[in-house]
């Protein structure tokens, strides 16, 4: 008889990563993050099974108690030809009420940002994972990365004298 499963190993096998905005993690501190569903047309879902999109340059916004997600780029899906999409054009972020009063609407009060980190398909449905993030300032980013490095060589370190 197998092992089971836990419930984190389960929902990993059925989600596949579209596009990951590693940017992000870079330029930003990540305080919150929160899973929600987007409104695609056809030829844009597509697309992203096709695993084009660029989220560099994306964010979202609260817009008459909705959320959008802005500049995200899907490029058009060849085949589709004249039932496609604008590639730039605005998304609908589905959320409840109560998660928008909570994550997005504290994003608008205290100055932080609503950014895209990670798109992905859970279950056959395309989702996003925003997060609430505060921007890096260039001596924060200098200092992350001297961390790493210092991580990274500690981790070297540990690895050669686990091998004598």
């Amino acid at each position: 008889m197998g092992k089971k499963k836990s419930k984190q190993q389960a929902t990993n096998a059925n989600e596949r990563t579209i596009a990951d905005n590693r940017k992000a993690r870079h330029e930003y501190n990540v305080l919150d993050t929160l899973e929600c569903g987007i409104v695609l047309v056809g030829s844009e879902v597509k697309s992203l099974r096709k695993g084009t999109v660029a989220l560099s340059e994306a964010y979202a916004k609260v817009r008459s108690d909705e959320v959008w997600l802005i500049n995200c780029d899907i490029p058009e899906y060849i085949e589709a030809n004249r039932f496609n999409h604008k590639p730039k054009r605005d998304r609908k972020l589905l959320l409840h009420r109560r998660e928008i009063q909570r994550f997005a609407m504290r994003a608008y009060e205290k100055g932080l940002t609503l950014v895209p980190l990670k798109m992905y398909f859970k279950e056959g449905k395309a989702k996003v994972l925003l997060g609430l993030c505060k921007g890096k300032q260039e001596f924060d980013k200098r200092a992350a990365k001297k961390k790493a490095e210092a991580d990274r060589g500690l981790r070297l370190s540990l690895m050669h004298r686990q091998r004598r």
